[in-house]
């Protein structure tokens, strides 16, 4: 079953179609890897799917069922996605531990931040950080942590929307490969637990290892999609991504 759907997206920024008539599948309770060079509308893709940024033409489907030909950023938790950003984005000046209770206690900031948290929240929250190996770290103020432990801050508060889709944005990026291995495990329990992963990454080697299927853009359009040993070794993709 396909859980997200793209169909005929274009973008176009001051003229230059970042997605070009862009066509593919997302496969419910599976890790999708999407790789492509710099400028093949990776991150725009992600922009789209998450309501960060419009599109000029074509739908998004959700669930075989949903077409949507508008998206925006609240409307996205409701239909079950949730992403990660190569930027981390935290409010610096609240704890750690405030940080995902707004998560999972939110109906907007403010309205969050004078909600009172039960018991439920805080066990879930201390469940959170605990797989995320920061719970020691709940009162420090998020803007003082380190970038790994941002990163890692960063995941916690997306899995806490418990959504079906989790879109990762290069999360292994200037990790330490203590903080990877943890990262790799999150996403390969995501999977077990049914969720579908949709991962952004240039380390061909984690590539390999995460990925169920593989989706290489090239300018806006998709170049090839398979099973990620078979796409890698296709010529195309080798001239288009690796340069040879």
């Amino acid at each position: 079953m396909n859980i997200l759907q793209v169909k005929n997206l274009t973008k176009s920024y001051d003229g230059v179609k970042a997605l070009n008539d862009l066509s593919v599948s997302i496969q419910k309770g599976v890790i999708t890897g999407i790789i492509g060079p710099n400028g093949s509308g990776k991150s725009t893709l992600v922009h789209v799917l998450t309501g960060m940024t419009g599109f000029n033409s074509g739908a998004v489907v959700v669930d075989e069922r949903v077409e949507l030909e508008t998206i925006q950023p609240y409307d996205v938790p409701v239909y079950g996605v949730t992403r990660t950003f190569q930027d981390v984005r935290l409010f610096n000046q609240m704890t750690v531990l405030d940080n995902v209770l707004l998560t999972l206690t939110e109906r907007g900031v403010f309205a969050a931040l004078f909600e009172r948290h039960t018991a439920l929240h805080e066990e879930k929250a201390r469940e959170l950080l605990e797989q995320v190996n920061l719970w020691q770290k709940r009162h420090e103020l998020a803007g003082n942590l380190s970038y790994g432990q941002r990163k890692l801050l960063e995941i916690a508060r997306a899995l806490a929307m418990n959504t079906e889709v989790i879109l990762f944005d290069e999360p292994f990026a200037g990790l330490f490969p203590e903080i990877i291995k943890l990262v790799k495990q999150i996403i390969k329990d995501l999977r077990t637990q049914g969720k579908t992963v949709v991962l952004i990454e240039h380390n061909m080697v984690l590539i390999r290892e995460l990925s169920d299927e593989l989706l290489v853009l090239d300018s806006g359009q998709l170049l090839a999609s398979g099973d990620p040993e078979v796409v890698l070794q296709k010529r195309e993709v080798v001239e288009a991504y690796l340069g040879e």
